[in-house]
């Protein structure tokens, strides 16, 4: 995958800035593409290239362009059934230039228009510029794997990989979003369309911008759909369901393990990652795969050390093991650039501990990395999904708390009675108290509870698994965990990330398996761990759920680090205007009395996203609150 930035005049007309934008914009993406840059400017449009070579090494330069020249491309990603789609494409009359994947996206595009992107199995986002329509089209992946950003200057629609190149565009201000902040306290993270920067919108995965003179169009190409509850599943045994699960598991990994460079993979010790280190043996059993895992040594932290088990699965799989010993006083040093990469305020730590594995991988000269996210989310991986059916409707009418709760619930999610991490309406409270005064004045205008976004059409009628799968997907997994912790930390020094578990064609299967067996007699990740018992050992499959945590800011208060104090002084913080002093206070002495701890992931760090926010406003030059 690579980095991709530019412009296009929304009138039609030529653009108004030269190589010279396009570059400096393009040039702040070196990290996701060292190997090769590449540049267009026709007309209305400016496309910008860094590409980190993965297929195709000695051709594969973009942008790409059809054979007249009519129609240019410039994608970020990978199409995993390139093969399948170039077959028929030729069969059709096409003309391949290179063995590059990503040019089936060109003349997909050519051939069948913009209904074509619905058929990719990939990773990518792209943008396309059609000299014959006028028309200039951006999309983004069914999950959110690859990040597109985009907002209008001076008639002009400014786009890129990430946000810092769109700040390099001419007459753009910077301000805050503090309903991005809002969401960062509320919820996982971030979620698209919202970004921090105000006016700087997200690409909604699954979603095509079509943009030309007479105006701008957002289509949904896809979105995760379940049957309704109650839908008859057929007959069909547990053992089908296992065995198909496999089968395109197994199809997964092959897929995303197609480079010309080579390949590695992570390994935290538990479940996912490896079931997929077993998959990846499985499939090449000829070649020896470098595994990838992070400790931590110190004493202090030996509760969170998974080291034991990531060895046990390396020498299991037969894999040259890489670790990195991660030290408390790594994060302080790290953690201003986790935020520049991430370019939104944090919820924890680990982000630091992220960049220094794949820091690693890039010393070892591996480009690709393979990974286990999204199980969780699909599969009942998080305690959640158990709760729900444990706890069923025990709502008492008569508790006007529970009532006020059961609005915001209403409002939120479209349904009175489910439960998702916390309780919002009390947590207003909490976010009250931590924000100014003057930020509270307009509290009920950012208040990301009140208008989330979510279609919560699509989770009406549904099983309350599959409900809380959905809002996964949606809250958490594209724009939290994917985005922020895997492709900006991994891209950070050089990486491209891939995610077998986040395959379109496996996800589509996973909505069809009846919940009973999601979720077989409340064990967690029930069919996942069906699959697994061909592959590793009860030690591995049958482990609790262990959450991947980094000491967070009690750590940073304890090591009384001079910048860090800066950043908690009543005196900045009042001058900033987004948090109250007093509150900021009080939680940096709650937070310093000896034998404190957070009980995560259950209580918010709230004082790591005070910090982190104010490295944000630091890094990016923003403004105080006005």
């Amino acid at each position: 995958m690579c980095g991709i930035a530019g412009f296009y005049n929304t009138k039609g007309e030529d653009v108004l800035y030269g190589e010279d934008i396009l570059s400096a914009m393009s040039d702040t993406l070196h990290h996701r593409g060292p190997d090769d840059s590449g540049y267009y400017i026709s007309g209305p449009a400016a496309l910008g290239f860094k590409r980190l070579s993965i297929v195709d090494l000695r051709h594969g330069q973009q942008p790409m362009f059809s054979k007249d020249e009519t129609v240019a491309m410039i994608c970020n990603g990978e199409i995993y059934n390139y093969k399948e789609l170039q077959k028929e494409l030729i069969a059709k009359g096409h003309t391949f230039k290179t063995n590059c994947d990503v040019e089936v996206v060109l003349h997909g595009y050519i051939q069948y228009g913009i209904d074509f992107f619905k058929r990719l199995n990939g990773q990518f986002a792209f943008v396309i510029y059609d000299k014959v329509r006028n028309l200039c089209v951006l999309g983004r992946d069914h999950f959110g794997i690859c990040p597109m950003f985009y907002t209008t200057v001076d008639n002009h629609l400014v786009f890129a990989s990430e946000i810092k190149a769109i700040l390099k565009f001419p007459s753009l201000k910077k301000e805050v979003n503090v309903k991005g902040l809002d969401q960062i306290l509320s919820f996982p993270g971030l979620v698209s369309p919202v970004s921090m920067f105000k006016n700087i919108h997200s690409l909604k995965p699954g979603h095509i911008l079509t943009v030309k003179n007479t105006g701008t169009e957002l289509l949904e190409y896809w979105d995760l759909d379940y049957p309704d509850e109650g839908q008859d599943y057929g007959n069909r045994p547990e053992s089908y369901y296992v065995e198909k699960l496999e089968e395109l598991l197994l199809r997964s990994v092959k897929y995303r393990l197609n480079a010309d460079v080579d390949i590695g993979f992570y390994l935290s010790g538990g479940l996912d990652s490896s079931l997929i280190a077993a998959l990846i043996r499985k499939t090449e059993p000829s070649k020896n795969f470098p595994s990838f895992s992070i400790s931590f040594p110190e004493r202090e932290n030996a509760g969170i050390n998974e080291s034991y088990y990531q060895r046990k699965v390396a020498s299991l799989v037969g894999s040259e093991h890489n670790e990195v010993e991660f030290l408390s006083d790594e994060i302080h040093r790290r953690l201003k650039h986790a935020v520049y990469h991430s370019e939104c305020p944090l919820k924890e730590t680990y982000n630091t501990c992220s960049l220094a594995l794949s820091e690693l991988v890039n010393k070892q000269g591996i480009k690709v990395i393979l990974s286990g996210e999204g199980a969780d989310e699909f599969f009942g991986g998080y305690v959640g999904y158990r709760f729900d059916v444990q706890r069923g409707n025990n709502s008492n009418e008569e508790d006007i708390d529970l009532l006020l709760e059961n609005q915001s619930r209403q409002m939120l999610w479209g349904d009175a009675h489910f439960f998702y991490e916390k309780k919002y309406r009390e947590f207003s409270e909490t976010k009250k108290a931590l924000y100014s005064d003057d930020v509270n004045f307009s509290f009920d205008s950012i208040d990301s509870t009140r208008s989330l976004g979510l279609n919560k059409s699509r989770i009406v009628n549904k099983n309350v698994f599959h409900k809380r799968s959905y809002i996964d997907l949606k809250v958490r997994l594209s724009d939290h965990l994917i985005s922020d912790h895997c492709d900006r930390v991994a891209y950070a020094n050089s990486v491209e990330g891939r995610y077998p578990f986040l395959d379109i064609d496996l996800i589509n299967f996973v909505t069809q398996i009846p919940p009973h067996i999601q979720l077989k007699d409340l064990v967690e990740k029930y069919i996942l761990k069906q699959v697994a018992s061909k592959y590793l050992p009860p030690e591995i499959i049958n482990r609790q759920k262990f959450a991947f945590v980094a000491p967070g800011s009690t750590h940073l208060l304890k090591q009384n680090i001079d910048w860090v104090n800066d950043l908690l002084s009543p005196q900045r913080i009042k001058r900033q205007g987004y948090f109250n002093p007093d509150t900021v206070e009080f939680l940096r002495k709650k937070y310093s009395q000896e034998g404190f701890q957070l009980n995560v992931p259950y209580e918010n760090d709230l004082l790591i996203t005070v910090i982190t926010f104010n490295i944000w406003l630091d890094t990016f030059g923003m403004p105080s609150f006005s």
